[in-house]
């Protein structure tokens, strides 16, 4: 079996890499046992290190939506250029809720 594919960044993830569910609503926004998506640790965290809760909710709720953000586009391109179990850290603190 395949290694499931990341719907950010489109790279595999394999068994070893970090790893985390994304709640394509966040739940403080009415997401609760909604869907999520599972993401590379590194894409979820540029996620919320670029989107408060409310921008997810209202603007971002697909990863096509999020892959049309500015600051997740180049990250995305950037990360592509990497291994599927590549992670650092991710600059800049997360966003507020709101």
């Amino acid at each position: 079996m395949s290694d499931p594919i990341c719907p950010l960044c489109l790279r595999p993830i394999p068994p070893e890499a970090r790893q985390s569910l994304h709640h394509l609503v966040p739940r403080l926004k009415g997401g609760k046992g909604g869907p999520t998506v599972l993401l590379h640790q590194i894409c979820h965290n540029e996620i919320h290190a670029a989107l408060t809760e409310a921008e997810l909710a209202r603007d971002y709720d697909t990863p096509e939506k999020l892959r049309t953000h500015p600051r997740l586009a180049r990250f995305v391109a950037w990360v592509g250029k990497r291994p599927p179990g590549f992670h650092s850290k991710t600059p800049g603190g997360r966003r507020k809720r709101r």
